[in-house]
């Protein structure tokens, strides 16, 4: 059973759509709407509601891939809506773990650093997204982060279980900030060797006579 990029089908021809009124763009939205959902029930210490917006929160993030893939409703404006509002999603999850003390400091510093390393960056080189695709250390960052993180709440209740349940996500959760950093690294490296690569074409582009405006490729 296919994981990463379920949903793929080899019998269709994909089309990027430019429009926002897609069922995966809606997704993407309706997830963002339950993070202020999710804050507040942190702040009331409702910690299992709040576990379950937050397993909601992060399981819609693979419901939307996956439809906008069976159904061939890949968009523009999802290839960007899509990874902006996890980053700010989690962002915020890591913010409210700290503020309310549900998780150490340093959750949300590795979180917020490496992000704001790639946000400079891609505006530095690109003006806008690189258009990176996800890589695998990123995919398996993600999951050790969408484990942890709700059952860290669990951890919070007065269950029997919940000094236990509290060291092994701590463990998890310390173990998807360092993937995330190693992720962001890879994803600073990829930018950079795509930025080479567009200038390099330019260049050519422009000493063949060709207009720099038209792109400046090869091809």
């Amino acid at each position: 059973m296919r994981i990463i990029g379920a949903g793929t089908r080899d019998d269709i021809h994909y089309v990027e759509r430019h429009t926002f009124w897609t069922a995966p763009n809606l997704i993407t939205l309706a997830r963002f709407l339950l993070v202020p959902v999710f804050v507040s029930l942190v702040a009331a210490h409702h910690y299992v509601w709040a576990f379950w917006a937050l397993a909601v929160l992060f399981s819609t993030d693979w419901v939307d891939g996956y439809v906008a893939r069976r159904f061939n409703q890949i968009s523009s404006v999802g290839k960007w809506l899509d990874p902006l509002a996890d980053r700010l999603a989690l962002i915020i999850v890591a913010a409210t773990y700290v503020i309310f003390h549900v998780a150490p400091a340093w959750f949300v510093w590795a979180i917020l650093i490496p992000d704001l390393a790639l946000f400079f960056n891609a505006l530095f080189l690109f003006k806008g997204s690189p258009e990176l695709p996800v890589s695998i250390l990123g995919k398996v960052r993600t999951a050790f982060l969408m484990l942890a993180a709700p059952l860290l709440l669990l951890a919070q209740a007065n269950f029997s279980w919940a000094p236990a349940l509290h060291a092994v996500c701590t463990v998890l959760l310390a173990v998807g900030s360092l993937l995330h950093v190693a992720a962001s690294v890879g994803y600073l490296i990829a930018a950079q060797r795509k930025a080479r690569e567009q200038a390099k074409g330019t260049t050519s582009g422009t000493d063949l006579g060709e207009p720099a405006a038209d792109g400046g490729g090869e091809g």
